[in-house]
């Protein structure tokens, strides 16, 4: 009973104290985490930069460690590596869930396609918090994606932790 007592008073210190997700123009965040999809798993690293109350930029780079061989091949460099600009409309102060808690839809540019991405960030601290994100092309380069073109060209969730770099 104790152990318990002392998670709840832990838990609700730390959602107390939580600050603001995005703050609007001058704000810059960071995520760094795991990038899970159809034939490998890697790691993916982004930052954003608030433009306005409700509107950022940014980039993403992501390389894929663990994938699947094709017929044998193993993928080179450039069929693991993307790298994105991308856009966001951060909703969180919108929808007034929370102030520690924004989520965000946007478009994306990116080596391999044109896509789109929905993510969602809480922050328990004032530099501290998790993200997650999924991510989609909508128009691929080339409409014949075949063997390691598949990889960074498809459907993607990504999970980890985020910072706030102000």
């Amino acid at each position: 009973m104790k152990k318990i007592f002392t998670l709840l008073v832990v838990l609700a210190t730390t959602f107390a104290s939580a600050q603001t997700a995005f703050s609007g123009k001058g704000d810059t965040k960071l995520n760094i985490g795991a990038n899970i999809q159809d034939g490998g798993t890697g790691v993916q690293a982004s930052v954003d930069f608030g433009l306005g109350e409700n509107f950022s930029f940014g980039v993403v780079t992501g390389y894929l460690l663990g994938v699947d061989e094709v017929l044998g091949d193993k993928p080179k460099f450039g069929d693991r590596f993307d790298a994105k600009v991308r856009v966001n409309a951060n909703l969180g102060s919108v929808l007034n869930i929370s102030e520690a808690f924004d989520l965000y839809p946007g478009l994306n540019l990116s080596l391999k396609n044109f896509g789109g991405h929905v993510g969602a960030r809480y922050f328990f601290s004032d530099g501290f918090g998790l993200f997650t994100e999924i991510a989609f092309p909508i128009a691929k380069y080339d409409s014949n994606v075949q063997g390691f073109e598949h990889l960074n060209n498809q459907f993607t969730f990504n999970i980890g932790a985020a910072f706030n770099l102000n």
